[in-house]
């Protein structure tokens, strides 16, 4: 006479955990919810794992705010963009030469990465089989098993994510070992990227700002890319990445808690004659563990730490690996809190007045 009893009392436990688990779904949990797939979450988060903060699956951020939106009228040096780390090395493509052994960077492609929100990538352009590849490779030469695919393939999702947003700009920084005479310009060209470039011509010297935002955009002069080839800059006018830019050590030698200081190539970050600051936060090899962890805490540390060693300048680029992954708000919570700093000198861009011209907080904010 017991076993109905345990049956419907199982039944009831069933129930139970089945209602727990899906106490939210259908795009409805919120940020740190538990969730079961991307669907359950709210628009502009993703269900992951961030075993170091906690189990199972949570609801997190996975595309950036519009900056632009809340005013367009400063210089390109007074926002702040989401950059990735080795944006080509990622999960979604597929092998091209049979064989790949080497490390990944991200789980989405480049459009992917595009449409949440990434503005600069950073890719490894090679010489190989005849073409221009990218690559993760050394000793600045490409092989089969580092291959990725040809640069055209993603530089055409460049050119149709500048078509299909008239508004946006997007940077690239290259580690450029291509040694084939305007074997880059080819490639841009061939792209149909050239009617989107930033002439070198149009940067600026000696710590000025960069040209406003809307009239970058309204020259459609919305391509911006710096190569680590010095002579590319008089060769085939690609501009010389630390002629303008200064950048922390990447990979394990840059994450020491309080550290910040600049990558061999680059100027003291302090050097106040180049206008923009670039801030590398990611491990020589990349993990999804440990890239959860990097892009939460320590990420903010970092910026902090950043800030006052490149002479109270907010970075303009932050690079990071696996960028959907963190423990919450993660690299878009950081990228917020950047361009708070640099539009309105608040910690969050959603506490900026949009559409205004000067540096002010919102109503909300002063009452």
């Amino acid at each position: 006479m017991e076993h109905p009893r345990i049956l419907f009392s199982g039944s009831l436990i069933s129930f139970a955990v089945i209602t727990a688990t899906f106490a939210c779904s259908n795009g409805q949990c919120k940020l740190g919810d538990e969730c079961s797939s991307d669907a359950d979450c709210q628009t502009g988060l993703s269900c992951f794992s961030c075993s170091e903060a906690f189990d199972g699956l949570r609801c997190i951020r996975s595309t950036t705010t519009n900056q632009f939106e809340f005013m367009n009228s400063l210089p390109f040096n007074r926002y702040a963009y989401l950059t990735t780390h080795n944006s080509f090395a990622n999960e979604v493509e597929p092998l091209h030469t049979g064989i790949r052994l080497t490390f990944l960077n991200q789980e989405d492609n480049v459009t992917q990465q595009l449409n949440n929100g990434v503005r600069a990538l950073m890719l490894d352009t090679y010489d190989f089989k005849g073409d221009i590849w990218l690559c993760h490779s050394f000793g600045g030469r490409c092989h089969d098993f580092t291959a990725f695919w040809l640069a055209i393939d993603t530089l055409k999702e460049v050119e149709a994510f500048l078509s299909a947003n008239p508004s946006e700009i997007v940077t690239l920084f290259l580690e450029d070992y291509v040694e084939t005479p305007n074997g880059l310009s080819k490639v841009f060209k061939d792209a149909g990227l050239m009617k989107y470039w930033f002439p070198v011509s149009s940067m600026p010297q000696n710590g000025r700002d960069w040209p406003l935002v809307k009239d970058m955009v309204a020259s459609n002069q919305r391509f911006v890319v710096f190569t680590s080839a010095k002579s590319k800059q008089e060769s085939e006018g690609i501009a010389y990445q630390w002629n303008y830019v200064v950048e922390n050590h990447y990979g394990d030698v840059g994450e020491h808690p309080g550290e910040c200081s600049n990558r061999g190539e680059s100027a003291p970050l302090d050097d106040k004659s180049k206008s923009l600051v670039l801030i590398n936060h990611f491990h020589s090899i990349a993990l999804k563990v440990m890239a959860c962890e990097d892009n939460s805490a320590s990420l903010i540390s970092m910026l902090d730490t950043c800030y006052g060693r490149a002479g109270n300048r907010w970075a303009n680029f932050v690079a990071v690996d696996y960028y959907k992954r963190s423990d919450g708000g993660g690299v878009f919570q950081a990228v917020d809190k950047l361009n708070g700093q640099l539009l309105c000198g608040c910690d969050d861009v959603h506490s900026c007045v949009p559409g205004s011209s000067s540096a002010t907080f919102s109503a909300t904010k002063d009452q």
